[in-house]
Formats: C-alpha cells, structure tokens, sequence
C-alpha cells in the first residue's frame, strides 16, 4: 500500500515523466483494477481496508486521527489481521498504522498481528523518523516502533528500504510450512514528511530525474522510483521462496494524491478532479493492481467497481475463510468476479457522509451514477489540479516495452503464467488503463457548495457535466437520495476527540507514546 500516491502517478496509467517499470510489470501480468474506490484520506480509508465496513458504519469517517487525539477504530470492531491470525496465518504490519496510539489496545500488535516494524500516527521524517506536529507547542518525538519497544536502530537510513528490507527478510525467515503469511506493507513513501524539509529521497535514486526540472517534483518522482523498487523486491523475495505461486499480490493506494495544500507532494491524478481529501474522483480513485495464478484473465483491465472494504471478504473467500454473517459487512465478496474477470455486479458505494461542521459533505454512489453535495476545503481544491508533463519525459520511454519485460517482476510472473506472457500487448493494456475524459458539448458546471451534483462517470469519469437539473425530479435520482438519506440516519456518530496535551513526546523521553497508559516522566500526568 502507498501512501498518497497520485492515480496518474503509476506509469501504466500512460504517463512518461516518470516509470514505474516493476509496479507496470505486476499491473500487466495480473489485473488492473481500473475502478478501485477508497475514502478520500488516510484513517478512513485504513479502517474501510481493515474492518470491511464503510467509515461511517464505525465512527472513522471524519478526518483522520491526528498525533495528538486520543481515540483509534473501536475496540469492538474485528480486523482483517484477527480474521487471518484466527483462520492460522502469521499476520504482519510494516509502516505505518495511523489508527490509534493513545492507548496500547489501541495499536497493531493489539490488533491481530503478530508483528509490527514501523511508525503508529499519520508520517514521520524520512531519515530520522520523528514527527513534528507544528501546530502546536510539542516537541519533536520520534515515532518508529518494533512492535512495542520504540526502535533507534534505523535512525539516518531511509524509510522506504527499513521496511523493503523487513519485508524481504521477513519473507526469507517465514515458515511456510507452519504458517501462511498475511503481510501488508504499508509505505510512507511518496507521503510529504514533516513541514520544514516534506520530500526526501535517496541521492542515488535523485540522480536518475535530473531531467525535472521542478525541485518537488523531482524529488517525488525519486520517492516513487524507490518504492517501485520496493516492489520488485518484495516480487523477488516471494519467488526466491517459491511462495508466488500460492500468492496473492495486491497494490494500491489509500486515497488520491495531495497534488498542492496541506502535505502537498506535486502527485498527479490526471485527468480526474480534485484530490486527496475531496469527494472527487480524484480524491477517492485509486490506481491499483492484483496478481493471482487463480486468476482466469491474467493480463487484463477490469472495469467492475470494487470497494477498499471489498477487500477484505473478497481475500477470505480467496483464502477459504467463512466470515460470520453478524459481522455486518458493507464489503462484498468479489472473489468469483475477479476469478473469472466478469464485470456486472453492480455496486453501491457510500464514499462519505460527513455530516461535521464547518464542511459537511457526502458522496455516493450507485452504478454509474454519482451523487456529491457539499466539498472540503471550501471548494479551493475541486478543479482538475494534475497534468500530463509532456516536455519532461523519462529517457527510459523510448524502450518502454522493453524496460517492462527486463523486470524481475514480469519475469518471475511469466514463468507463473498459464500462457506465455511473451505474447502479451503492452501496449494495448496501457491504452486500455488510461481514463478519457472528451469534454462534453454544452455541460453544465456543479457548485456543491449552492446545490447536489449528479454525474454518470461511465461517459464522464472527470466530472465535467453536472446532470442534477436534468435528473433532480426522476426516480434514478430521488430512490438515490433516499438511500443516501437512510445512510446518513444510521450512521455510527464520529469517535473523534479533541487534542490532548499529555500527549507531548517530550514527557516521555522524546518518543510517540500511548500516553494515557504511560506515567509521564515530567509532569504531563
């Protein structure tokens, strides 16, 4: 999972500023899930990931947790890693968390896995692994954990490699034979770290995109380059292990990238509107792909809408795993449709219901339709903010085809394949991943703010024809609007809490803490 990654950020979309050659080799061998919906930011879209139920089904779906507030996803609610760790998987976290720390119960190792190498809040400092929280008066703490014991050892290395490297030796030491592996490898990478120094890569990995001239961007694109290759490894290390056959490999994003404002990091999410942390498609569609020898249409785009909270009883039925009805999930299981490639189920997708001042929101969606009303940010962030870089282009797109089947990945795939992938038109799955956006003859404007607005985003996935006038008084709309209404009812009360001052590192020792079980070194308690 990649954290803030823009949707046009991986090159199989058809971009050339810059190549993801291993995650394009994964996309193309397995399956290209061109409809992958998240919530629109971190702590929403990682409960969704993890509880199979919508934010709004479980208090998360306001904002996220920031450092300093103590509340986390209710104890009550049972995670993908218990179901895997009860059903005899070894269950393991690499990176980041993001929700819960005020409390132990609250934190991975709490949680359902076994293992936790990485950091518990929203980021950290790429080298040092601390967080500054600059809106108040804290101190720097350092947030990097090794399961419960705060963890200096990987102090001045880059984050992106400490948990590359843990996840291949995790993957070399796994017992296959007494256990399978649950692993979800959750990057920071190419999420701004703190305020005062946000995009940080590697000199050698910077070397490689001299060519960009923009500072930001450059370093973005080194961000990304050093997490593709994280892909490559984790690839590698499976096959070495002679794991991949009987694996499931997933990538993805937690929600749109953050093209400028807060954490800005220069992502693209081209050609789609908005951005992290907006009801646009661009704020909750994520590029994302899936490889499996179960799969009957390797090498194929699918187009079925899938949900991150699909996610988790669509990998138990692919494990074997029988879920408990009074579990109430929102989820649906999509094993047999991403099996054997059909694309007709058709999905409804609660987005957001947010109904907290000073900006409520919602979106939602039924088929092709889509419904927003209200925005985030006061609307600042609701145009088409990426673009296609065209006089910046990777020197390696002049062999794109050939830089793809050179990867470890496309080759350790290859062999895996029932056919061989030599046939495979690169080419033509790259057109076919890309998202056209014509613009529309006489379409009219949506200002959510002032009144709802209503798309078919299967002829306008950007958003650009506001079909509300049109349809506000038919059936299609208004069964649409009761739903969201019935929705909104029943929706779980936010669990967010005001910020704690007891929180501040500097009453334990400089480190993160789950301070209301900690006694305070200094005077916080």
């Amino acid at each position: 999972m990649a954290d803030d990654l823009g949707f046009d950020d991986v090159s199989f979309r058809g971009s050339n500023n810059f190549l993801t050659p291993n995650i394009d080799a994964l996309a193309y061998s397995g399956v290209i899930l061109n409809n992958l919906y998240t919530p629109a930011m971190c702590t929403p879209s990682r409960s969704a990931l993890l509880t199979g139920k919508y934010p709004i089904s479980t208090g998360m779906q306001h904002y996220v947790i920031v450092n300093d507030q103590p509340w986390g996803l209710p104890l009550n609610e049972t995670t993908m890693a218990e179901i895997f760790q009860q059903n005899g998987y070894y269950t393991s976290l690499l990176g980041k968390w993001h929700l819960g720390m005020s409390q132990r119960n609250f934190t991975p190792t709490k949680r359902g896995f076994d293992t936790h190498l990485g950091y518990l809040g929203a980021y950290i400092d790429y080298y040092d692994q601390t967080y500054l929280q600059s809106s108040q008066n804290y101190s720097r703490g350092h947030d990097f954990r090794d399961n419960l014991e705060a963890s200096h050892d990987k102090v001045g290395h880059y984050v992106t490699d400490i948990l590359s490297d843990a996840a291949v030796e995790l993957i070399e030491k796994h017992n296959v034979t007494a256990k399978p592996l649950f692993l979800l490898l959750s990057h920071l990478a190419p999420h701004a770290a703190n305020d005062n120094d946000p995009l940080q890569a590697p000199m050698e990995e910077l070397s490689q995109f001299e060519y960009i001239q923009n500072k930001s961007h450059r370093y973005y694109a080194a961000m990304v380059s050093r997490l593709d290759k994280s892909v490559g490894r984790v690839i590698e290390a499976l096959a070495n292990r002679e794991m991949l056959r009987n694996s499931i490999v997933l990538f993805l994003s937690d929600n749109g990238g953050p093209s400028v404002g807060e954490h800005a990091n220069t992502a693209s999410n081209y050609p789609l509107r908005g951005q992290k942390h907006t009801p646009w498609e661009g704020g909750i569609r994520s590029s994302a792909a899936i490889w499996s020898t179960e799969f009957e249409r390797l090498g194929s785009v699918w187009k079925q809408r899938i949900y991150i909270g699909d996610l988790l009883p669509t990998l138990c039925s692919a494990a074997g795993i029988s879920l408990d009805p009074s579990m109430h999930l929102d989820g649906l299981n999509l094993w047999s449709a991403l099996k054997y490639g059909y694309e007709s189920v058709e999905r409804e997708i609660v987005h957001s219901i947010d109904a907290v001042d000073p900006q409520p929101h919602l979106a939602y969606m039924r088929g092709k339709w889509k419904i927003i009303n209200g925005t985030t940010n006061s609307g600042q962030y609701d145009g088409w903010l990426g673009q296609r870089i065209t006089d910046e282009v990777d020197p390696r797109s002049v062999h794109y085809d050939q830089l793809i089947r050179n990867t470890t990945v496309w080759q350790q795939l290859q062999l895996l394949a029932d056919k061989p992938q030599q046939e495979r038109n690169i080419t033509e799955l790259r057109q076919q991943a890309q998202i056209l956006c014509p613009t529309p003859a006489n379409a009219k404007p949506c200002m959510p703010l002032i009144a709802p607005c209503f798309f078919d985003i299967e002829v306008d996935p950007c958003e650009q024809n506001n079909l509300y006038d049109e349809y506000r008084n038919t059936s299609i709309f208004l069964d649409l609007w009761e739903r969201i209404d019935q929705y909104a009812r029943n929706a779980h009360l936010p669990n967010n809490k005001p910020a704690d001052p007891k929180c501040d590192p500097r009453y334990y020792r400089n480190e993160w803490t789950w301070w209301q079980d900690e006694k305070s070194s200094s005077g916080a308690g």
